[in-house]
């Protein structure tokens, strides 16, 4: 269901909510907090639908504060979704014209759940500094989206780092989660020996590649170098060099199945799929308090990641790098020989729970066995 609310104001929105709940029952009862989308009008509705996919693990209000024209007179106009329109949500979208778009904080208070917890987040352009933001300021968690940010992903980064603030993060950091978690458990089994240099292979517009890269700097206090992929998005093959050989973790072009290479094992082939934004939005919607190792690689391991750029072919010519042309190979490779009837149980998920589980289970078991591998660590 969905009622425009043309020409209205705040009280007139909260009034015909506390209606709605009264015809459709109390769906506002289970909502555990309120998440405040800023956005401007030609993002909003890919960002209401991600959001309402989100909140199906999160059940949530959402309010939706979409900037219009700042020229001619004040107006909101306003629109309630409910029902099949809202996931598990209830969605209050505002329109703000005029000079009521600088004010989008006063807009929004009258709106929030009362006693439950404020997320913002911004999925296109953030503001530079979001904790001094008027709305941000609002939330105890405040996410971002680096790879939706205008500018070069270091850049964009730095300008984050610098203004970070307890309860800040981004969805760049939310889709490296699975390939933290494969390198953790691998580093957590024989021999443990010390990473005495690693290399990231990523596409030259991700951000996740660079915040990789400073998880491992921060983690593993050594030398990490970055490297630029021509083809493929996103990241493309991590290098972690031990003593006795290295370990080569490799996604081959824009697939979702991974190479996993370590001395003295077989090849293994492992589920690494590209996350989506509403996957990554649920992860970040878990947790309400600050993320210190997000916090670490942003502003501690980042800074020390090697700045002299090189290209990927150029690392792999200099034994830096897995080949993902070889890589890619490999696994297929492993795929004829595992044939056709075992070819799935061929692909593990590391570290995931047993086949069947849900894809919510799936995420859970590799954060938990990461924040365990950490713990562990640190």
């Amino acid at each position: 269901m969905i009622v425009d609310l043309p020409n209205t104001s705040t009280q007139a929105v909260s009034k015909r909510l506390v209606k709605l709940r009264e015809d459709t029952g109390a769906m506002a009862l289970s909502r555990v907090l309120t998440l405040v989308v800023v956005v401007d009008e030609a993002e909003a509705e890919q960002a209401i639908d991600t959001a309402n996919d989100a909140s199906r693990q999160h059940p949530c209000r959402i309010i939706v504060v979409v900037t219009g024209n700042r020229r001619g007179t004040a107006r909101l106009d306003g629109q309630i979704r409910v029902g099949g329109d809202a996931g598990a949500s209830e969605v209050v979208v505002l329109r703000l014209y005029g000079p009521l778009a600088r004010h989008g904080r006063a807009v929004v208070t009258p709106l929030l759940l009362a006693d439950s917890p404020i997320v913002v987040w911004w999925p296109t352009d953030a503001p530079k500094d979001p904790s001094a933001d008027p709305v941000g300021a609002m939330g105890q968690r405040r996410i971002t989206d680096a790879s939706r940010t205008s500018g070069k992903p270091r850049t964009v980064l730095g300008r984050l780092a610098s203004a970070y603030a307890p309860g800040d993060t981004d969805l760049a950091w939310s889709r490296v989660t699975l390939w933290r978690g494969i390198l953790t458990a691998a580093l957590d089994q024989a021999p443990f020996e010390p990473v005495t240099e690693a290399t990231v292979v990523a596409a030259p517009d991700s951000p996740s590649g660079e915040l990789l890269a400073g998880w491992l700097s921060a983690r593993l206090r050594c030398p990490v170098r970055l490297a630029q992929s021509r083809r493929g998005t996103g990241i493309i093959s991590v290098r972690l060099v031990r003593d006795s050989g290295p370990v080569d973790l490799v996604r081959p072009e824009d697939g979702s199945t991974s190479m996993l290479r370590q001395p003295g094992q077989p090849d293994r082939t492992l589920a690494l799929p590209h996350r989506g934004d509403a996957e990554c939005l649920a992860d970040e919607l878990r947790r309400l308090d600050p993320d210190e190792v997000y916090e670490d690689a942003l502003t501690v391991g980042l800074p020390e990641v090697g700045s002299g750029r090189r290209s990927a072919t150029e690392a792999v010519r200099a034994g830096a790098a897995p080949s993902p042309a070889e890589a890619e190979k490999d696994t297929r490779r492993l795929r004829r020989a595992a044939g056709a009837a075992s070819s799935s149980a061929r692909v593990e998920k590391l570290p995931m729970p047993e086949d069947g589980a849900s894809s919510e289970s799936v995420q859970q078991a590799a954060a938990d066995r990461l924040a365990e591998m950490e713990e562990k660590r640190s």
